[in-house]
């Protein structure tokens, strides 16, 4: 009988594992031995949170590749075809949701093995949750253009696309560049157009702030610098 394929979700920051993921999915991650994961210095640091029995020197620990081919999948997978089970880790939250795991749970599902996603945090949905804005209509976009030009005309297109469709918009940055984004925003967006922020989500520092793009120009946007968050605009 072959082996599942278990999506495991990691932590957003540095907490407790029981502060974010449910027994289930604590169970499920501390008895698998084989992992597919998209850094494994990452995977590795999660998985000592969980005070395994097993030596994590032990385990089965292989990066995904950024684009697999058919032959990739075939050989990440040989556990599961061969009857065990495996895990497979993003670097923060859910795996398959904007990092490479995708493609290996497709080719699981090609494989005809048997896929389940564990619960646990998405940063996409809690910022969506947080903000207020529209959940049944809405559209996640990666990172915008990081040339000041480029990424204004972004801004204009999801503000465009929002106030014809009433669909929220969410996107990410490199933190380092959280500062500029906030900049670009206030200046770009039309003044009553809504802005929320989601930073360090799940973590004791948390920070969840919406105002329009007028009150983002006057606020202080300096402390959101470094810190992993979410974007939402909505008109």
């Amino acid at each position: 009988m072959a082996g599942t394929v278990y999506l495991v979700p990691n932590l957003l920051g540095v907490a407790a594992p029981d502060t974010a993921l449910p027994a289930r999915t604590l169970d499920v991650a501390r008895r698998l031995r084989h992992w597919r994961v998209e850094t494994p210095k990452s995977a590795r640091a999660f998985l000592k949170t969980l005070a395994l029995a097993t030596p994590i020197a032990s385990l089965d620990v292989v990066a995904l590749p950024a684009s697999p081919t058919a032959a990739d999948g075939a050989a990440l997978l040989a556990p599961a075809l061969a009857g065990d089970d495996v895990g497979v880790l993003s670097d923060a939250g859910c795996p398959g949701v904007a990092d490479p795991g995708a493609a290996l749970v497709g080719a699981a599902h090609a494989a005809g093995l048997r896929v389940v996603p564990l619960v646990g945090p998405s940063a996409i949905l809690l910022a969506l949750m947080a903000s207020g804005m529209n959940g049944q209509r809405f559209a996640f976009h990666g990172y915008l253009p990081v040339k000041p030009e480029a990424r204004a005309a972004a801004l204009r297109a999801l503000e465009q696309d929002s106030r014809r469709e009433q669909r929220a918009h969410l996107f990410i940055e490199t933190p380092y560049r959280n500062v500029a984004l906030l900049g670009a925003l206030a200046a770009t967006l039309a003044p009553a157009t809504q802005v929320c922020v989601a930073a360090d989500l799940t973590l004791e520092t948390e920070t969840i702030e919406r105002r329009s793009a007028r009150g983002w120009r006057s606020a202080d946007a300096a402390r959101f610098d470094r810190r992993p968050a979410v974007f939402v605009l909505q008109v």
